[in-house]
């Protein structure tokens, strides 16, 4: 029987890539299929896998890649990935590359562009419930999924330290949720479209332009400044769970992590839920 044909790579290899200026943070997120064709026929029909180079090493040459390539865009850092693998394996014949883009949009406050805030491009959708009687109803307005991020300004530190925990303490960290928010109305406000994107853009300010010191921290602090911006909510609900961004340790290539290149990871997450409602 004929081997007709045959590739192999690495799939899902998730990378950011950060380049700071000041307070001014510039977030590059690609998720990277890369697939390597060439003499390694004999791995298939043979088992011999001499000329095999681990599908680990592909995934470590994209993070070395980006470490080395902060700046380039998309197009550029698939390019360079390319290179490496072409230049370091004679028996790679062609390098094969998908890369999907997480787009980040810059958020702005007040009109200006944040330097260190971002919210994901095409970003969740609108939810209403109600809940109707002959006696009355409750209306219910949120979104569910909206993505946000920053950069910076957030910490985790100061939880139980028990035989159980692995995580250090961090005071400067990527924080990012994509979260379900549901506010509850106890008076029609005189415009609901405005007054939801009020209490949005409440909620996007306080979490890019505070201190966090951890998701519960910031929620109940958007959850106050929705209320005080919007009288006629009675209380909002959230559920956010965290997007964690974890650097790469580069050490093992020589290579310094100075808060730059990060590996993207979604599951397991931390799921972070409460009610924030008007006292009395």
């Amino acid at each position: 029987m004929a081997l007709t044909a045959s590739r192999y790579g690495k799939d899902q290899v998730r990378v950011m890539r950060l380049t700071r200026s000041g307070d001014h943070h510039v977030p590059r997120e690609l998720t990277l299929s890369v697939l390597l064709t060439g003499r390694f026929d004999a791995a298939w029909t043979e088992g011999d896998n001499r000329a095999c180079i681990a599908t680990d090493s592909v995934k470590n040459i994209v993070n070395v890649t980006a470490a080395r390539n902060l700046s380039l865009d998309a197009e550029g850092f698939a390019v360079a990935v390319a290179r490496v693998l072409l230049e370091t394996y004679p028996q790679v014949e062609t390098v094969t590359i998908e890369a999907e883009e997480t787009r980040w949009q810059r958020h702005a406050v007040d009109g200006v562009p944040h330097g260190h805030t971002f919210t994901r491009d095409g970003n969740g959708s609108g939810y209403v419930g109600l809940e109707a009687t002959r006696s009355g109803s409750i209306l219910r307005s949120g979104i569910r999924g909206y993505t946000f991020m920053k950069t910076t300004q957030s910490g985790w530190a100061g939880f139980v330290a028990d035989g159980y925990r692995t995580l250090p303490d961090a005071t400067d960290r990527i924080a990012a949720t994509s979260m379900d928010a549901t506010w509850t109305w106890s008076a029609a406000p005189a415009d609901y479209e405005a007054a939801n994107a009020r209490i949005l853009a409440t909620l996007l300010t306080v979490f890019g332009t505070t201190y966090s010191r951890g998701v519960q921290d910031s929620m109940y602090r958007m959850g106050e400044a929705a209320l005080a911006t919007v009288p006629e909510v009675a209380e909002i609900a959230f559920v956010m769970p965290n997007k964690h961004y974890v650097p790469i340790d580069l050490k093992p290539f020589g290579l310094e992590n100075p808060g730059t290149v990060f590996l993207p990871t979604d599951e397991p997450h931390g799921r972070i839920e409460a009610t924030i409602g008007r006292a009395g």
